[in-house]
């Protein structure tokens, strides 16, 4: 028999029934945190991934934005801090004019002259934008560039691309080794900046370069060298070119337009003298005040090189008349298009025949080293009866028995090499040479050392400064603006009204078909491939003048890469270009002010992203008004608006506006809005930005844009740029806060542009 066991005393039971309850309750908290905490998570994400609405203007944030304080932004953020703020007084700070003789240009111009050549394409901008504008050039003096003053305009793009390109060649020199390419570059502008030793040296490095060439009969040592052979070497080694010159391009001649095929090409040279062309009688004559000029300069130079009196008048009359004869065979480019003297080809061997003096194979072979050039390679010529009554003109001075011993054709070679090297001498050299620019009626204005000293530095090692430019500005931020703006100007382009739809599909069929690239990323640009280019190269800190002829042969074998390329990037560029099925955006672009990495997107997008949105326009659209008929309602209506707040200050009516001045008051209007609408939408990705001056983000958008200049490179607007602020926020509700204007004319903006 089995006893039962004892039953459980009542404090027992009550432990139980608590374990139990406490069980329960537990299981029941754990349940209610972890819904809550799963609750919390998905109303994170759709707070965030739901667009959020709001009263506010878009761009204006809940809360202040946190401020920017990198080293750019402070700079920044003081230029602001001094400009005008166009929410202050919206009806006056924009009455400045942007016209030829307006205060707004007073201080502007490309700052690109004859001696400050950065590139063909460059160049060809400056020359274009000047004859077109009919502007007056002013350069920053260097009492100018060292004031402290913080300027309430943003600086061109040329000037800010070179201060840029001075920065980094002034900077630390990275650890590594002192062959690198990087560490060269800094030494060629070092030396270049030491001026104490060039002034020391006076005509020492040029005297012995004349000796390496094996001296000349002007001083009385001449080793009677072969007239080829010197020519040849001048050709490849100092990048000159006595008479005749040579480069590398494409035919535009040729009927199969996609080809990339380049030519030798060849083309009168550039003259010591100047020559005008006398159209009625369809030839070339020279002023006698120019010859008297260059008589002065020469008598000088080579009184600067110690050469005696008596031989200075011999030989300086022979180089003038041999400059003479040759120049006046010359022609303006429009008599030579009128002639069809362009493009004219040849093999080298028909060309051997035609001006026989030359001995053109040795010396293109020279050249274009190690480039193989054969007597079956064809040529392009610029002015065949120049290189013909070149070439006749040479054979008789050789064969002239009186001047033999005088040595006039060394002398001449000579004296082109002399003017090459000139900018690497002393002040007394380039004194004399700047003495005989103003006397052929150059005005161009002086500029600073450190500036020629940059030119210099890029012409003989661009790659370098190339692969420097890309590391600083930024892959990922200029990445992302260049998409945001290209998308939001696809956007902009499919509301235009066009005129027909075969212009619509055209357009928005090429735009679609086309992608952005940063110039930079069409060369493989490594520091090990650079710095194995420039691994012969020697560059001495405090010998600029060789530098200077090391930089000349650079030069030289820059043009054999123009054979494998089809096109060069240039960094002193900053217009956009078209290259096959790709815009190319030249990184010259992404500099501050106008853009840096540390920026907040407002300053960046409102700057540099108007100014890409307005280059690409102008690059894809240069005939806008005859596919559509919006920039010209656009243009009036922005006008329209200008008169009205204006109308009190004019005396008279202002002339209509021109059809240029209309396709560039719409490109502006554009362009803003294009690069306003991609900074809205990179807000709603990125949810915020940083700030300058607490300015909220629309606001700083805009008070950046106004700090843009008038562009000197296209049609001059006849108002300031930054006018749009007003018009854009007087007709939307884009901007942080409602613009008043005292004037009664202000009821004018109800009609929005």
């Amino acid at each position: 028999m089995v006893d039962n066991p004892p039953a459980p005393t009542a404090q027992a039971q009550s432990d139980q029934l608590k374990l139990c309850h406490w069980g329960q309750q537990r299981r029941i908290l754990l349940g209610l945190v972890c819904s809550s905490f799963v609750s919390l998570l998905l109303g994170l994400a759709v707070y965030y991934h739901t667009p959020k609405k709001t009263t506010s203007p878009p761009g204006t944030p809940q809360q202040a934005p946190l401020p920017c304080l990198s080293p750019a932004c402070m700079k920044a953020a003081a230029r602001l801090s001094v400009a005008a703020d166009p929410f202050t007084q919206p009806c006056d700070y924009f009455l400045g004019s942007c016209g030829a003789g307006g205060q707004a240009v007073a201080t502007r111009g490309r700052q690109r002259g004859k001696e400050l050549n950065m590139g063909k394409r460059g160049r060809e901008e400056w020359l274009a934008g000047k004859k077109r504008q009919g502007r007056e050039v002013h350069l920053v003096t260097d009492i100018q560039t060292n004031t402290d003053a913080l300027p309430d305009r943003l600086s061109d793009r040329q000037t800010a691309l070179l201060q840029a390109i001075r920065e980094i060649l002034e900077s630390p020199d990275r650890p590594g080794s002192v062959n690198s390419a990087e560490q060269k570059v800094r030494r060629f502008y070092r030396s270049c900046m030491d001026t104490r030793t060039i002034e020391q040296l006076g005509s020492q490095p040029v005297l012995k370069l004349i000796d390496k060439l094996g001296g000349w009969a002007v001083s009385g040592k001449w080793n009677h060298s072969d007239f080829n052979f010197t020519l040849s070497l001048l050709m490849k080694e100092y990048s000159t070119f006595p008479f005749f010159s040579v480069y590398v391009g494409k035919d535009r001649n040729d009927s199969d337009s996609s080809s990339h095929r380049k030519y030798i090409q060849i083309d009168q040279p550039e003259f010591q003298i100047p020559v005008e062309w006398d159209s009625n009688e369809n030839k070339s004559k020279l002023k006698l005040q120019n010859v008297r000029q260059s008589l002065s300069f020469h008598l000088q130079l080579l009184g600067l090189l110690g050469v005696p009196f008596g031989s200075t008048n011999l030989h300086t009359g022979l180089f003038l008349q041999l400059s003479s004869q040759l120049a006046l065979a010359a022609s303006p480019l429009t008599h030579r298009l009128q002639h069809k003297l362009l493009y004219q080809r040849m093999t080298v061997r028909e060309l051997q025949a035609a001006a026989p003096a030359i001995d053109w194979l040795s010396c293109l072979q020279a050249t274009f080293h190690p480039i193989h050039v054969s007597q079956s390679e064809l040529v392009l010529l610029h002015n065949l009866p120049y290189i013909i009554h070149m070439s006749r003109t040479i054979s008789k001075w050789q064969h002239n028995q009186e001047m033999s011993g005088s040595g006039p054709l060394h002398t001449f070679m000579v004296l082109s090499l002399l003017h090459k090297v000139i900018p690497a001498l002393n002040s007394k050299f380039t004194e004399i040479q700047r003495n005989l620019s103003i006397g052929f009626g150059d005005t161009q204005e002086v500029v600073p050392h450190w500036n020629k000293c940059v030119l210099e530095a890029e012409r003989g090692f661009d790659t370098v400064l190339m692969l420097l430019m890309r590391e600083r500005v930024g892959e990922r931020e200029t990445k992302e603006l260049m998409q945001d703006i290209y998308s939001s100007l696809k956007s902009k382009l499919s509301t235009l009204k066009w005129r027909d739809e075969e212009s619509h599909s055209l357009v928005l069929n090429m735009v679609r078909s086309l992608t952005l690239r940063l110039s930079t990323s069409k060369e493989n640009l490594s520091q090990s491939k650079i710095d194995q280019h420039y691994s012969e190269v020697p560059v001495s800190e405090d010998d600029y003048f060789s530098n200077y002829l090391q930089s000349l042969s650079l030069q030289q074998k820059r043009r054999n890469k123009c054979f494998l390329q089809t096109t060069a990037p240039d960094i002193f560029s900053f217009t956009p270009s078209l290259a096959s099925a790709e815009i190319d955006i030249p990184v010259g672009m992404f500099v501050p002010p106008f853009f840096h990495p540390s920026f907040p997107r407002a300053v960046n997008y409102g700057i540099l992203g108007t100014l890409l949105a307005k280059e690409i326009l102008h690059l894809l659209l240069p005939d806008i008004q005859s596919q559509s008929e919006t920039p010209q309602r656009v243009s009036e209506c922005v006008w329209a608006h200008y008169r009205r707040l204006t109308e009190t200050s004019h005396k008279a009516d202002p002339p209509p506006l021109t059809p240029a001045q209309q396709q560039e008051i719409w490109l502006q209007h554009t362009a803003l809005h294009i690069a306003l609408q991609a900074y809205n939408q990179r807000l709603l990705k990125c949810h915020g930005d940083t700030s300058l001056s607490s300015l909220s983000h629309t606001h700083l958008f805009l008070a950046s844009f106004a700090q843009i200049n008038c562009d000197s490179f296209n049609e001059p607007l006849p108002f300031e740029p930054f006018f749009l602020v007003t018009v854009i926020c007087m007709n939307s509700d884009l901007c942080p806060r409602t613009m008043t204007c005292s004037h009664n004319s202000q009821q004018g903006f109800s009609q929005k542009c």
